[in-house]
């Protein structure tokens, strides 16, 4: 999933490691998020959401079913 993050993230100026100590998560997993290999929990994108002060749909890109398989 595409997503800001890491364009919000410089924003504030703070590192992958101090954002994974706020959000209570590893610096991989924030590293796997700006790099769209991990879609965060429904939790996670609220804890995100609600530190950046932002809508999820502002810091997440959902793309539809255009990447999903289709039954």
């Amino acid at each position: 999933m595409k997503n800001n993050l890491e364009i919000l993230r410089k924003e504030k100026n703070i590192s992958q490691e101090e954002l994974a100590l706020i959000l209570e998560v590893s610096r991989q997993t924030i590293s796997s998020l700006e790099n769209g290999r991990y879609c965060p929990s429904i939790l996670l994108a609220f804890k995100i959401s609600i530190y950046f002060n932002l809508p999820i749909e502002k810091i997440f890109i959902y793309e539809g079913e255009q990447n999903e398989k289709r039954n």
